[in-house]
Formats: structure tokens, sequence, C-alpha cells
């Protein structure tokens, strides 16, 4: 079964390392402009988030590319801009509901996330694991792992709090 990469925006501290890896692996340097990670910080909710391709079981981005430049790996699963077919027309970016499809500018194409041919790397460098890749049934399970401890995490704080306050009418 294929693997799939999975963000967890809750463990993500906004420390900007995928996208220094990310570009330093595809492109040789650290410029994030070139990264196919995108980390979006969101000031009112004082929350970063990864953004990543989603590798969509029907992609948009495919079926708007006039030259068929987007095709699907057979081993990773993931969406491949074939380079030196790519015009960099960003119909593909306009039509990616994840925003995940931007241009190289020095090259002039499109890029996106390949899942490094199956090791990508942003997950391997993300300190907090708030980027994972791994089996889907693997992922579910980490999933229900971290609602369920967000769900418990109001109901020790009350129990810590009516701890308290019993030991102070004592």
């Amino acid at each position: 079964m294929k693997k799939i990469l999975m963000v967890s925006p809750q463990l993500c501290t906004g420390c900007r390392i995928c996208e220094l890896v990310c570009s330093l692996s595809r492109d040789g340097e650290c410029n994030p402009l070139k990264s196919c990670v995108r980390v979006f910080k969101i000031k009112e909710e004082g929350i970063d988030i990864p953004g990543v391709c989603q590798q969509c079981e029907s992609p948009l981005c495919a079926d708007v590319c006039p030259v068929d430049a987007i095709s699907r790996d057979p081993d990773t699963g993931a969406l491949i801009i074939r380079e030196e077919i790519c015009v960099g027309c960003r119909a593909c970016s306009m039509v990616c509901p994840y925003g995940a499809i931007t241009m190289d500018i020095s090259k002039r194409i499109m890029i996106k996330c390949d899942l490094c041919g199956g090791d990508p790397k942003c997950v391997k460098f993300c300190l907090t694991k708030a980027l994972v890749y791994d089996r889907p049934e693997v992922l579910d399970t980490l999933r229900q792992e971290s609602t369920l401890r967000s769900l418990v995490k109001p109901l020790l704080k009350s129990r810590e709090t009516a701890t308290i306050k019993k030991e102070k009418t004592k």
C-alpha cells in the first residue's frame, strides 16, 4: 500500500526547516521560494500550517495541464510535473485547491511536492513530527490518538483545577 504525507498543524512550530530542506534537496540552495512545502502563518489563531500537495485521487492540476506535463508516479503515487514538458502556464496552480503548486521563477516551470521519490526530506528533518509519511492505517491511528489527546486535555485541566479548589477549602 502507498504511503501518504500527513500534516499535524498542532505540532508545527513554524521553524520552516521543512522549506529549507526541500529547496536544498531539490535545487541545491536554501531558498524558501524554491520549496514545495510552504509554511503558512495564521496570525489570528497563532498557528503555523505546513502546506503540501495532497496528491489528489482526481487531480484537477493534471486535467487542466495543456501539455500533459503532470502524471502519477506508479511507485510512490505522487503527482509529478515533468520539467522538460512544463511550459509554465500556471493553469495547474490556478486550480489547485491547496495552493501547493508554485512557479520556480528562475526555471520558468511549475513545481510541487513529488515526495522526494518516496523518501520526503521534510519529514526526516521535522523535529516535532508535524510532517509524517507512512501508510494510511498508521496515520489514522496517529490522528485518532492526537484527537483523543486534544479532547482529554481540557478534562484533565478542569480535574486539576477542581482538585486545587478542593484542597483550598479543607
